[in-house]
């Protein structure tokens, strides 16, 4: 399998003219994966914390709705109602995953067997706890798989891959299949035509595992 540093990252200015008007997009969905049980993070639930007035689930699936991915839908599980609550009115589509305890491959399961009853040709996959990454940066993930760059997408900041992941419909069987507490690296990692994405948005490495990083990030928000 290949290994992650192994990838080409793309200069998207190279291959393709970068828009920022989602109706110049092809259907793409997203699906954000919001139903772990946040054990780093202690009792409470690391999606439902606030940052700048809003739970941190929020701002992940804002990222989605403002980059114009249609549909986009929110996988829930652990304290499933309140995260429900926390996503409503926003027009995303929140799918039960009940099994979610055996780990996230069972809610990437969930959200790719939403995608595929759509007509998206693809689907673009966050962690519910990344609130931080630019809706240009998904904008310009579909645009560099619209032309043809490759079928199984990351971005990259300073060389590093980071999140969201873009995968063509014909990943869609082997995500359903996936098992564990693991998501789609593997599947990324053994695609053909997988490439990073070279972007300026140190976002998509942004995550919030702990009670110190959600203290930091919003000590960040402040300054």
């Amino acid at each position: 399998m290949t290994d992650e540093s192994d990838l080409p990252i793309v200069d998207p200015s190279a291959v393709t003219e970068h828009t920022n008007s989602p109706s110049d997009l092809p259907p793409v969905a997203g699906v954000v994966l919001a139903a772990g049980m946040s054990s780093r993070f202690g009792e409470s639930n690391k999606l439902l914390a606030m940052i700048d007035g809003e739970p941190l689930v929020r701002h992940a699936l804002r990222s989605f709705l403002d980059s114009g991915l249609t549909p986009v839908f929110v996988v829930v599980g652990h304290e499933s109602q309140a995260v429900r609550e926390a996503v409503g009115g926003t027009g995303a589509t929140v799918i039960d995953a009940p099994e979610y305890e055996q780990g996230q491959s069972v809610s990437v399961g969930a959200g790719t067997a939403a995608a595929a009853e759509t007509n998206a040709v693809a689907a673009v996959f966050l962690p519910g706890d990344m609130p931080f990454v630019d809706p240009a940066t998904i904008r310009t993930l579909i645009s560099v798989y619209d032309a043809g760059v490759g079928d199984a997408l990351a971005p990259a900041f300073d060389g590093r891959r980071g999140n969201p992941v873009l995968f063509d419909r014909r990943h869609f069987d082997k995500l359903r299949r996936i098992e564990g507490d693991v998501g789609g690296r593997r599947v990324l990692l053994e695609s053909d035509e997988a490439a990073l994405v070279a972007v300026e948005d140190n976002g998509i490495q942004i995550d919030v595992d702990t009670q110190a990083q959600l203290a930091q990030q919003r000590q960040n928000r402040d300054d």
